[in-house]
């Protein structure tokens, strides 16, 4: 991991402790804010992640708790205020010329999404996220 290539992107919510932003940041983390979004838009923080990372390889790992609970209630860490599944698709869609390497994408509980929206929501940026990296992979 590179220290100066490394954000987290969606944060929000209160924090357990100051020594929380400490740790990201001797981590080597920069934090994108949710409320980020209300200010810049996805535009914007699309092109704070591209010039973070700039050409260093890209793993993303997605923690579906991102999304506000109405776009995935089925985790176990709900957490108010979060991206919109349009937001973060479209994050994902800018980072289309990046050299994305690999992904995940985490804490999808199917006991809690009675609904399968989460399901739906996941599926969806697993996709997205195939498709991109199937792209990359056949430009080479």
């Amino acid at each position: 991991m590179r220290k100066d290539r490394s954000a987290h992107v969606g944060i929000r919510g209160s924090l357990y402790s100051k020594q929380d932003l400490l740790d990201d940041h001797d981590l080597g983390f920069t934090i994108v804010h949710c409320r980020d979004f209300d200010r810049l838009g996805a535009p914007g923080i699309i092109d704070r992640i591209l010039d973070r990372i700039g050409d260093a390889p890209l793993y993303i790992s997605i923690d579906i708790d991102v999304l506000d609970p109405g776009f995935a209630p089925g985790t176990g860490t709900p957490e108010a205020g979060g991206m919109t599944s349009r937001e973060l698709l479209e994050v994902l869609r800018g980072l289309s010329e990046t050299r994305i390497v690999s992904a995940d994408i985490v804490e999808v509980s199917p006991p809690y999404d009675h609904a399968s929206i989460t399901a739906v929501a996941a599926a969806n940026l697993a996709y997205e996220l195939i498709t991109i990296m199937s792209a990359q992979q056949a430009a080479r």
